[in-house]
């Protein structure tokens, strides 16, 4: 079991997806490439969308609830005139409208939608309420009362491309609908909005330069595959890094909580989390500074590597 384990693909994978499948179906077809049932990704990307979609691999699927950079950058088509019930083109239109906004009105109306904002997720949504999906409710013909959430948009810019359509460039936290964005920037112009296109240009710190199609993958060998795989740390870049001398790494591995004074470690306030070296300097944890009785301790959360 444990040689398994070793020899077990684990990576950041980064797919470039199309429009048509869904992330679980390009997740299904890396399973089948590496060969292992443990892959998962960091954020849903809807049929109609394109762009990074990042997978984890093997161990590195755990990786996923840790994932620290929330950042992602989209580049969307604006339809101006109408209203869907999904908010995007691909669903029914239930209203429409004359479009009299100027390309100044829409660039002007973007000033409102910077930084911290609340948006209600559209019913047509992976979220869960009462158990069940928000989409599976909405296809049933039901509805249910949601709550705004805060997101963020750190920048967002508008370009024409004909009266109607505008190619909106967005910077946002995760948890944002880029759908809703544009359905509300719609409501502001006061002539209803859409999402007709949607491509996710970066997520985690990963970049579009930087993906492959999976069909690019599958011409690949079995050892051109492994190599295309991203270490697991790069989804955490952001955090900083403590190495352990080995005495230390070995009760760390064992669950106990390390002293940063008596391992003459660097002071971090309560909650930091931090990668993990081993006395070699490779990664293969995650750790959280806690307050313990006897001073600041860091402690595992998540081992990578065993």
């Amino acid at each position: 079991m444990m040689a398994e384990m070793i020899n077990e693909p684990c990576g950041v994978l980064i797919i470039n997806k199309p429009q048509g499948p869904t992330s679980h179906d390009i997740v299904n077809r890396v399973r089948r490439l590496y060969s292992t049932k443990k892959v998962g990704h960091t954020g849903t990307l809807d049929p109609m969308a394109t762009g990074v979609l990042v997978v984890l691999i093997g161990r590195a699927a755990k990786a996923c609830e840790y994932s620290l950079s929330d950042r992602k950058k989209y580049t969307a088509t604006l339809r101006l005139g109408i209203e869907t019930d999904t908010e995007d083109t691909t669903g029914t239109i239930l209203k429409e409208y004359p479009v009299n906004a100027t390309e100044a009105d829409v660039k002007n109306v973007l000033t409102s939608f910077k930084g911290k904002i609340k948006q209600i997720p559209p019913m047509y949504s992976a979220l869960k309420v009462g158990g069940k999906k928000l989409c599976d409710i909405a296809r049933e013909g039901g509805t249910v009362e949601r709550e705004a959430r805060e997101i963020e948009v750190y920048s967002i810019s508008a370009e024409y491309i004909n009266d109607n359509d505008y190619k909106l460039v967005v910077e946002c936290s995760a948890g944002t609908y880029i759908r809703t964005l544009c359905a509300d920037i719609g409501k502001a112009l006061g002539c209803g909005g859409a999402m007709a296109s949607l491509e996710r240009s970066a997520a985690c710190g990963f970049s579009i330069d930087e993906a492959h199609t999976i069909e690019e993958i599958e011409e690949l060998s079995i050892e051109e595959r492994l190599a295309l795989l991203r270490p697991v740390e790069e989804i955490f870049s952001e955090l900083e890094a403590v190495k352990l001398p080995s005495f230390y790494e070995r009760l760390f591995r064992s669950g106990c909580e390390i002293y940063l004074k008596k391992a003459k470690l660097p002071e971090f306030s309560e909650g930091t989390r931090l990668k993990v070296l081993d006395s070699k300097g490779n990664f293969f944890a995650l750790g959280e500074v806690k307050s313990y009785e006897n001073g600041s301790a860091i402690k595992s959360i998540k081992l990578f590597v065993i």
